[in-house]
């Protein structure tokens, strides 16, 4: 199977929670986007959304990412665009704003996920404890990003402290490659990973898309068939 007969299946012009995570259990990785210039975002969703996956959350960690956002979210309405590392009801609005159809947060902000729910706008809260997780079961999400995965324990940890909370979901981030993703994929309350591999600055930055795509179809190729990359 190509990454562009997967593609053609997806329809990424959807709205709500349900749908979006959907798209997610599909694509089984998201690319983790950090940008500099504005003027490759388009480059960087053509580049995405032809190896398979168009699906990208950005992430405003530069002052340039929310243009990003909006450019690549006008320019292809046919890739999934979220707003990642937001830390503020403000810059939840203005991702909002710019086109963002689903926010991720590094750890659980009450006022990010009150201004989201608000707002309809599907929200990934990052967790990883048993506190956390239970805050975030109080404000009625069960579908949390695991952060950062690597970091806190990886496979191991995330089985513990995913095992009390059966209805629980995650995506792990952070330390996410293709040499440990199929592992996180296997456990059960795994939604998918979000990973930046596919993406690195320097290719962005200088305008490699092809390898972009490249990389986005390896990655697609190996979620897909589940066979480990050492």
């Amino acid at each position: 199977m190509s990454g562009n007969d997967f593609t053609g299946r997806l329809d990424v012009t959807v709205s709500g929670h349900s749908a979006v995570t959907a798209i997610f259990r599909r694509v089984r990785v998201i690319p983790v986007i950090v940008m500099d210039d504005p003027s490759h975002a388009v480059g960087v969703a053509d580049a995405l959304a032809a190896g398979g996956l168009p699906c990208a959350e950005i992430t405003l960690r530069t002052p340039a990412a929310m243009e990003c956002l909006k450019r690549m979210s006008d320019a292809r309405p046919d890739v999934l665009v979220g707003a990642g590392t937001v830390l503020s009801e403000k810059q939840a609005a203005g991702a909002i704003k710019a086109g963002a159809k689903f926010v991720v947060s590094p750890g659980f902000s009450e006022s990010v996920v009150d201004f989201c729910l608000a707002h309809q706008v599907p929200i990934y809260p990052g967790v990883c404890t048993p506190t956390e997780i239970e805050m975030a079961l109080r404000q009625g999400l069960s579908e949390l990003k695991f952060f950062p995965a690597e970091a806190m324990g990886g496979v191991k940890y995330l089985k513990a402290v995913s095992a009390p909370y059966r209805d629980v979901r995650f995506i792990p981030t952070g330390g996410v490659t293709p040499a440990n993703i199929l592992e996180y994929l296997a456990i059960g309350a795994v939604i998918a990973c979000g990973g930046s591999w596919m993406t690195p600055a320097d290719q962005i930055a200088a305008g490699r898309f092809g390898q972009i795509e490249q990389s986005a179809r390896s990655a697609s190729a190996l979620v897909q068939s589940g066979e480990s990359t050492p």
